[in-house]
C-alpha cells in the first residue's frame, strides 16, 4: 500500500511517498480503507520536528480521516465492514480526563497516523461517520473541530447571550465561529486580512478586528463589548496574544488555549488571572466521548465544515505547502 512517511530526518523536503506492507488485523482491531485526510498545525509542527523533536522516525503523519471498514477482528462489535468512519486522534483516550496514558496513543505521532491507504487501528479508536458529510467535511472532525467543541462546551460552558473571540481563520477558529453561533453566543473575530473578516462576517460573525491594523486589538474588544469583555477566548496564537486576550476577556471569563501559532514562551502580567477571577485552560483536542457528543450536535444542526482546498493524495507535499503559507480559510484537505 502506498503512505507517506517522515524519512530520515524532519523537515517538509523528507515528506516521502514510501510503499508499506499491507496491515494484518489482530483480536479487537479493524482494517480501514481510507477516503479523506485533514491536515492539521499540529501535523506540520511534526512534520518540521518542532512539535516533538525527539520522535521515533520514520513516521506517517496526520491524525484526522475518513475511511470505509474493510474487515473487522475477532471480537469487534462496534463497527463492521462497510461502515464509513472517522479516526479519534487519542486511540487511548475514550472518556473522563486526560491521563499520561490516555494521550500516548495520538495518531500521527507517537503512532503512524492516516496519510495511507490503508490503516489497522483499534475498534475501541473510530466513530460513525455523520451520514450528512462527504469522507472530505468528515475528515474535519476529529482535532479542529474537536477542539473548537471542547473548549465551548465540554470546558468552556458557552452558553447563550455569551461573547466569543476567536482568532484567526485556520481550522480550529472558523469551527469555533460555527459552534459558537449554534450554541447561541455572538462571536467577534479577528484576522490580519480584510478579505478574511469580509467573509467571517458573511458566517455571522457579529464584529471583527483586524490586529495588524490594532495593535491593541484587547482594548477594541473590550470596547465593542461596552468595557465587559468576552467571556471565552479561543486562543490560538499562543505566547505573542496572550496578553492581548487578557486585555479582552470580563472578568469571570474563560482563555482556552489551543495554538502556538505566535510563539510558545512570553512574560505576561498574572494579575488579571487573580483579580478578575478568570480560568486559563490549556485544551488537546478531546475524548472519542466528546468526539461522538459533538457528532451528534453537528449532525442535528447540520454545521457544514468549511473546506478551503482539496488535494489528491500525490499531491501531499504541496498540501502542506499551502497550509504553511497560511492563506487558507478553514480547512485543507486530502482526498484520495
Amino acid at each position: 500500500m502506498k503512505a507517506y512517511e517522515i524519512v530520515g530526518s524532519f523537515g517538509l523536503d523528507n515528506l516521502k511517498a514510501v510503499e508499506r506492507p499491507d496491515p494484518v488485523l489482530d483480536h479487537g482491531q479493524v482494517l480501514v480503507r481510507m477516503k479523506a485526510v485533514s491536515l492539521n498545525y499540529r501535523d506540520l509542527m511534526m512534520v518540521r520536528g518542532h512539535y516533538n523533536p525527539r520522535q521515533p522516525l520514520p513516521l506517517v503523519p496526520c491524525s484526522d480521516g475518513v475511511g470505509e471498514v474493510v474487515a473487522v477482528g475477532d471480537g469487534v462489535t462496534r463497527v463492521s465492514p462497510g461502515d464509513r468512519v472517522v479516526t479519534v486522534f487519542s486511540q487511548t483516550w475514550i472518556s473522563g480526563r486526560p491521563s499520561a496514558e490516555k494521550l500516548g496513543g495520538t495518531l500521527g505521532g507517537p503512532i503512524d497516523g492516516t496519510l495511507s491507504e490503508m490503516m489497522v487501528l483499534n475498534a475501541e479508536g473510530v466513530v460513525p461517520a455523520p451520514e450528512y458529510l462527504s469522507d472530505v467535511e468528515g475528515a474535519t472532525l476529529p482535532c479542529a473541530a474537536l477542539t473548537a467543541w471542547s473548549a465551548l462546551a465540554e470546558l468552556g460552558d458557552v452558553s447563550a447571550g455569551d461573547t466569543v473571540l476567536v482568532q484567526g481563520t485556520g481550522g480550529v477558529s472558523v469551527f469555533a465561529l460555527q459552534l459558537a453561533m449554534m450554541l447561541g453566543a455572538r462571536v467577534i473575530a479577528t484576522s490580519s486580512s480584510e478579505a478574511k473578516l469580509d467573509r467571517l462576517r458573511s458566517m455571522g460573525a457579529w464584529a471583527t478586528v483586524n490586529y495588524a491594523d490594532d495593535p491593541q486589538w484587547g482594548k477594541t474588544v473590550r470596547r465593542l463589548t461596552d468595557g465587559r469583555g468576552v467571556d471565552h477566548v479561543v486562543e490560538v496564537g499562543g505566547a505573542g496574544t496572550i496578553a492581548q486576550s487578557l486585555k479582552a476577556v470580563a472578568v469571570g471569563g474563560t482563555i482556552s488555549v489551543i495554538g502556538v501559532l505566535s510563539g510558545i514562551s512570553s512574560e505576561f502580567n498574572i494579575i488579571p488571572l487573580l483579580m478578575q477571577h478568570l480560568k486559563l485552560q490549556g485544551i488537546l483536542v478531546g475524548s472519542r466521548e466528546g468526539l461522538e457528543r459533538m457528532s451528534r450536535a453537528i449532525e442535528h444542526h447540520e454545521l457544514k465544515p468549511v473546506i478551503d482546498r482539496i488535494f489528491d493524495f500525490s499531491e501531499v507535499p504541496e498540501a502542506f505547502a499551502y497550509m504553511a503559507s497560511g492563506e487558507h480559510f478553514g480547512k485543507v484537505c486530502i482526498g484520495y
